[in-house]
Formats: C-alpha cells, structure tokens, sequence
C-alpha cells in the first residue's frame, strides 16, 4: 500500500515536472519571439565622417523611410544646407545626395537601399557653373541688362532636374529671385505630369518637399510625352516665354535674375527641333549639355555663336529609373497634390452635373492628309479643341479647370487653376462625381481632358 502511494506521488511528481518544464520553454520561446522582433522594428544606425568635397549617396529601400541628421560640420542636399541636429525624413524610393565643402558627420537611421560615400564629384563644375551665372547677373545689374537665361539638356536619367534645382538654391542664397521653368511634361516638379509651368522662386527648396508652390503658372498639355502632340508642346513653351518677358519688364530682380529652365529627356528627331525652339523662344545666353557630347555638339553648331554651350558631366550618383518606377512616382505627384506632403490634406468630393460644364481635348485624331478641309494642316489639327461627351470613360480621368470665361478665349495658350480627378459617373442622373482640392463650386466651368488617369487608392 505504502509502495503504491509512493509510486503515485513519484508519477505526479515527474508530470509536474514534464508540465513546468513544457511552459518554460513555452515561455522562453515567446520571450524569444519578442527580442527577434524588438530586433527587427529596430532600424539600423550608421554614421558617417565626410572629409571636405566628399558625397554621401544613398537610396532608401521600398516600404521604408530613413531619417538623417546633421551631427557635426557643414553639408547641403543639392544646394539647399541642412540644419544641425535636426531630423529630416526621406520615403520609399528616395534618392539623395549630401555634399560637404568642409567636413561633416551624417548620421542615418532606417534601411537603406545602398549607402557610400564617394569622393568624386563634379560639384566643383556645378560650382563654377553658378559663379560664371553669378557674374552675368552682376554684369547686368551694372549694365541695365537681363540676366542669364539657362537651359538644362541631355537624355533621360543624367540629372538634369537635380542641377535645375543646384543652380537655383544657389542662386537664392546670393539673394536672387530666378524662374524656374518646367518643361518636362513626363515629371511635372512645378505641378502634377501632364503640365508646363514657370514657378517664381524666392526662397531654397525644402529638404523634404521642394521648392514651395504657392503661386505657379501652370498650363495644361495633357500628357507625359511631347511626342503626342508636339505642336502644342511648342505653342505652350513659347507662351511660357512670352509670359516670362512681360514678367522682366516690371519686376526687375527677375529679369536680372534670370531663369533656369528644365527640359525633357527626348534630345532626338523631334525633341531636338524642340530644344531648338525653346532655346530660340526664350533667347537662352547659357546651354548646359548633361553627358552627352553628340548632343553638346549639334547644339554648338545650330544655337547662335553668342549662346555658351556648355558640356558638364553627370554626377556618378544618378541611376537609371525603370519604367514602373516613373509610373509610381507620377501616381505619388498626383495624390501629393490632392492629399498634400504625407496627407496632410482632404480632398473634396462632390458632384457636377453634365450640363454645368464643358469639356474639351486639345488635339484631334490624326486622319490622312486627303480628308482634311481644304487649305488645313496636320499642325492645325493638334491644335484643334475637340467637345468631349461626359460618359463611363471620363472614369479615373484627370481634368484641369482653365481659367478661361467663355469658349472664345485661346484655350490653348490659357492658364488652369486647378485640377480635378473623375471619380465616378452616373449616366442616367446625367450627373460625374469628382475628387478636389477645394470644396464646390468649381471655379470655372471649362475642363480640359488629360490622356492621364489616376486611381484613388488612398
């Protein structure tokens, strides 16, 4: 009997004890998931020592942010200075370059892409580039002169918006007021892609979210490419121009000033002429050639002898972006515009009834020759204002609102206040429900159809 109850108690005991040890490791394996993922939500931290004239490159990583702090010395991101011991957050896919003339410390925390350090640049020629700009300013203000009018050119993806940006924060900083004209349709810096527009500048660009866009001129072309209708793409630059000279005329810091313009990345056929034509419609002193020297010398040959063209090698930095890459980047311009920097904004919805508005494409259908009125070309044709019928393929389509009054205005060479974005449509109340900026009425009553859609996900 007493064996019996020693048996028993010796069995409990040793369950017990196969329970408290099963629970322990229970409770070590769970303490142990936790440190992985304390781990893992922890970003990783690197600083870095830059000596005088050194670059620090990085890209961060999709789905990640990497913040990054100034903690000793001197630097700038693309011409604007970064304060010390402050926090500036980059996003998903950013790409950046710190410089340091002097020495600095950059400490980054977050998953990056790739980061390194690389001592060469070509900031010294961008440098001298902006001192030889600052002397022509000088001379004019001397002389009663305009100042210098650049252009920036070169095939895609060698930099070019990022030496726009270099050479105005620079010119800032020596208390110039320059223009900054976009013409690279397919990026829309200034405003949404699809646009052209001059922007007034008078302060450096923000290390975040650029150069403020208070009070831009923006005009509507209606898609990503020139090629689509390379005539309006034309008429619209040398209204640009126009506009810009009335502009010199009464304010005199912006003529002595001058502008920088940006240019898109097709440098062949076609987009040539249409260098061409810019450098001629804005009477360009200064031509700056990004990397390739083909280009540098078709435009010595055929610019006028007194326009400087200058060859400048793109920095070691700029990488090549891919296709969808360039489609995400204008979804993330058009939703920054209605939700503003990081959603800081709420759009407004509402609906607009057919009869309220009209709405037009600039551009019809190429058709042969033959079928065209008598004494018409092909050139008058992209230029033509084509009704569009509200239906369920206005869907997802970006509209700009013109500031035109009436349909007699040149809708072309007009303006636009704002955009808007087709939500939905309901034929049968005959009535398109869309996303704004602002709160209803729309401000005008003419829309202009972009070939741009974009898909509210938000």
């Amino acid at each position: 009997m007493w064996k019996k109850a020693f048996q028993f108690r010796l069995h409990l005991f040793i369950t017990l004890a196969q329970q408290l040890q099963g629970q322990t490791s229970n409770c070590t394996i769970r303490a142990l998931s936790v440190m992985v993922e304390e781990q893992k939500s922890e970003k990783p931290v690197a600083k870095f020592d830059l000596e005088k004239e050194m670059e620090l490159r990085f890209e961060v990583e999709r789905q990640e942010t990497v913040q990054m702090e100034l903690i000793a010395g001197m630097t700038e991101v693309f011409g604007t200075e970064l304060t010390r011991n402050k926090k500036f957050t980059f996003d998903s896919g950013s790409k950046v370059a710190v410089f340091t003339w002097h020495g600095c410390t950059i400490q980054l925390t977050g998953r990056t892409e790739v980061a390194y350090v690389a001592k060469e640049t070509p900031m010294l020629l961008y440098l001298n580039c902006h001192a030889a700009l600052e002397q022509m300013r000088q001379q004019a203000e001397r002389e009663d002169e305009r100042g210098p009018r650049v252009m920036v050119v070169g095939p895609t993806d060698v930099g070019k918006s990022t030496l726009c940006r270099l050479l105005l924060n620079y010119a800032v900083r020596m208390g110039r007021r320059p223009t900054f004209v976009e013409l690279d349709v397919g990026q829309g810096s200034i405003s949404i892609p699809g646009t052209m527009g001059a922007l007034y500048i008078e302060r450096p660009a923000d290390l975040e979210e650029g150069f403020s866009v208070q009070a831009p001129l923006i005009y509507h072309f209606g898609s990503t490419t020139p090629g689509t209708n390379i005539k309006l793409y034309n008429k619209i630059t040398s209204r640009i121009a126009e506009v810009f000279n009335q502009r010199c005329e009464v304010n005199r810091k912006a003529a002595v000033s001058g502008c920088v313009i940006n240019t898109c990345g097709w440098v062949k056929g076609s987009g040539y002429q249409a260098l061409v034509h810019t450098a001629s419609a804005f009477e360009v002193d200064v031509v700056i050639v990004l990397d390739q020297e083909r280009l540098y010398n078709e435009l010595k040959r055929d610019l006028p002898h007194f326009v400087k063209t200058v060859l400048l090698p793109k920095s070691g930095g700029v990488v090549e972006r891919s296709k969808d890459f360039r489609r995400e980047s204008r979804d993330e311009r058009i939703r920054e515009y209605f939700y503003g920097f990081r959603g800081c904004f709420f759009p407004h919805a509402f609906d607009v009834k057919f009869s309220d508005v009209k709405i037009f494409k600039i551009g019809a259908p190429t058709i042969p020759d033959s079928c065209l009125p008598l004494g018409m070309s092909q050139e008058d044709n992209q230029l033509k204002l084509v009704p569009v019928t509200p239906g369920r393929d206005l869907i997802h389509h970006l509209l700009s609102v013109s500031t035109a009054e009436s349909t007699d205005e040149n809708l072309v060479e007009t303006s636009v206040a704002g955009f808007i974005v087709v939500t939905g449509v309901d034929t049968e109340r005959q009535i398109f429900t869309v996303l704004s900026p602002a709160p209803r009425p729309l401000p005008k009553n003419i829309l202009l159809i972009m070939d741009i859609r974009f898909m509210d996900l938000k």
